[in-house]
């Protein structure tokens, strides 16, 4: 049996999806995609615990290494090459708007903004938040959190943020993701809800049955642990300024028209300015009567940290995979 094989082309396409990883503060470790392994996973269902981020525009990576000459002798002579300095950044725009698009892309901590409590002062990033509300382990999992008879408290389409009450933690916080750092107890005003205020462990409720708050995904955290409590969420606040960065693993996948791809693999990255976004006109419909509208897409700019390849122990920034469509010529 044999078969001709089709010419090699340039991959054609018109989107670049991103997933995002965790990488454990704590330890430094990043969370690594193999594409040996994994490279031709359905768009739609990224290998755990990759998260979709959906679609993006205006993707541009770009290389400050640089090279060097090395010569030696009088005169001097070159007489071979250095790499001198290794850096890589990289920006993109999200073409849709989320917790964790918003957190990527926001510079710097990403605060949830609580319901707050009766007469509380106003305050930028929300004022004092409302009691929590505790949950109790047996029947709830990461889908599913059962607060009993508070459960008529809450209403379907509410957002709530589940984590740990503060209790003088010091350094990274937040269950799942490292959502900011905290240096003492004083900084953040000793505040019971600073762990719910910070966290990416939110979800949407999307049922409620028998005390059982039902969520529209799993919790980036998974299942609650003791202690864990719930506050309802009205939105979510980008700051200008701060001094925490955030720090993920990032895939993106270039899915071509032809069956081949291209793929991004960041290990780690941070972001690289403050958030911000870019507004787009749209097109006025046939009629010209439409009223001038705008899209605000997010914009996002990051730089590269190193991580040493297992194979060679070589320090690289971003691994970037290449896997032909099939019976392409090579």
């Amino acid at each position: 049996m044999s078969s001709q094989l089709v010419p090699a082309t340039a991959p054609v396409s018109n989107r670049l999806r991103a997933y995002f990883a965790p990488v454990n503060r704590t330890t430094g470790t990043p969370t690594l995609f193999d594409p040996a392994q994994q490279g031709a996973f359905s768009l739609d269902t990224p290998p755990a615990p990759w998260i979709d981020l959906g679609w993006t525009s205006n993707f541009t990576r770009k290389s400050a290494s640089k090279i060097a000459p090395l010569g030696t002798g009088a005169p001097a002579i070159v007489q071979t090459q250095v790499r001198s300095e290794v850096e890589a950044t990289l920006s993109l725009d999200f073409e849709s708007w989320g917790k964790l698009q918003l957190a990527v892309a926001a510079g710097s901590e990403q605060l949830n903004l609580l319901v707050t409590a009766t007469g509380t002062n106003p305050n930028g990033s929300g004022g004092t938040a409302a009691t929590a509300v505790p949950i109790t382990l047996s029947g709830s999992s990461a889908t599913a959190l059962n607060v009993g008879s508070a459960s008529s408290t809450f209403n379907l389409g509410d957002i709530v943020a589940v984590d740990l009450d503060y209790t003088s933690q010091t350094g990274y916080v937040g269950s799942g993701v490292a959502a900011a750092y905290v240096t003492s107890s004083p900084a953040v005003a000793a505040d019971i809800n600073y762990i719910r205020r910070v966290t990416l462990n939110v979800g949407r409720v999307t049922a409620i049955a028998s005390g059982v708050l039902t969520l529209g995904s799993p919790l980036i955290a998974g299942a609650p642990i003791a202690g864990m409590q719930i506050s309802r969420v009205t939105g979510f606040c980008d700051r200008e300024g701060g001094s925490f960065f955030q720090e993920w693993s990032a895939l993106f996948v270039f899915d071509g028209q032809q069956g081949d791809r291209i793929l991004y693999h960041y290990p780690r990255l941070q972001p690289l300015q403050g958030a911000s976004e870019i507004a787009a006109p749209l097109i006025a419909t046939a009629t010209g009567l439409a009223a001038p509208l705008e899209r605000m897409r997010l914009a996002a700019a990051f730089r590269a940290l190193p991580v040493t390849d297992a194979n060679d122990s070589a320090q690289v920034l971003c691994f970037r995979s290449y896997l032909p469509g099939p019976m392409r010529s090579l």
